[in-house]
């Protein structure tokens, strides 16, 4: 492993300073347990890491009742699961936070980094789409703000420039009749990567689904925002015909290759299985939220 600085600035100026002064050769960590590896591995050739662990605007759980939710870039996944407003109002997140790695691995990793990251597996990415959340991004001429449908690019990839930083990213606040839910498929405990992962949001008023949103994991080059499964649902009563409708548009939505965790075909399945499942559960949670 070649010799890599390493800085802990205080503010973002500072830090999209430094990452000026290195153009394409410094990397933000957010939590380190992708960038490590991948730094290890030599995926990244750099020569300073940036850690955003000391910035206050990327660190932190917040809440407004009119705004919504923020949460820093590099705030742990265990600050997140364990928020009693995110508990409350927005489970649908606790369950993504809950299950990527371990306990160990939830004390360092983060949402920011995961959707930095851009693995088509990110477990988190689905769950922060059908949230409707919007990520805010710094650099050299100011801020801005976009969907996190829109941040990845392919594997790997993101639309964040080499001096801009992830700073957090926002939820705003669930309506009444909300429900949310994610749901994958792992090939075996050792293995931490979804095979396929989908994540899904309703929101019901009088029986009827008013809203929907559905994302996918690991079967495509990045995660899915499938219109088709959504226009399947609203406007409809949550029957098992409709579900299965929103089922089947995931599936043909799929596009995964064939690799050790699974082929082409036992993914599309999975997406049509787990839409089901993750309808039925965020269902549940959105008559509880009546």
């Amino acid at each position: 492993m070649k010799w890599i600085d390493y800085e802990s600035p205080k503010s973002l100026d500072e830090a999209a300073g430094l990452l000026s002064q290195n153009p394409g050769k410094a990397r933000m960590l957010a939590g380190g347990t992708d960038l490590l590896v991948d730094l290890r591995g030599g995926r990244h050739l750099i020569d300073l890491v940036v850690d955003g662990k000391e910035i206050p605007e990327l660190t932190g759980v917040e809440w407004d009742s009119r705004s919504g939710l923020t949460i820093g870039a590099a705030t742990p996944c265990y600050k997140i699961y364990g928020s009693d407003i995110v508990q409350d109002r927005y489970p649908g997140l606790v369950d993504s936070a809950s299950l990527i790695g371990g306990t160990q691995i939830q004390g360092r990793a983060s949402f920011g980094g995961n959707l930095c990251n851009a693995a088509p597996s990110g477990d988190s990415i689905p769950a922060m789409i059908v949230h409707n959340a919007t990520a805010t991004i710094f650099g050299p001429n100011g801020s801005r703000e976009v969907a996190v449908e829109d941040f990845c690019t392919g594997p790997r990839k993101t639309i964040l420039a080499a001096d801009e930083i992830l700073v957090s990213i926002h939820f705003p606040p669930p309506p009444k009749g909300f429900g949310a839910n994610y749901l994958r498929f792992i090939p075996r405990n050792e293995m931490d990567i979804a095979v396929a992962g989908v994540g899904v949001s309703i929101t019901l008023q009088d029986g009827i689904i008013k809203t929907a949103r559905l994302s996918l994991a690991s079967v495509a080059p990045t995660p899915l925002l499938v219109q088709k499964a959504a226009q399947a649902l609203e406007g409809n009563q949550a029957t098992k015909e409709v579900i299965q409708a929103a089922a089947d548009a995931a599936r043909d939505a799929a596009v995964p290759i064939t690799d050790m965790r699974g082929t082409i075909e036992y993914r599309k399945h999975l997406c049509e299985v787990l839409t089901r499942r993750a309808l039925n559960a965020a269902i549940e949670r959105a008559k509880e939220n009546q």
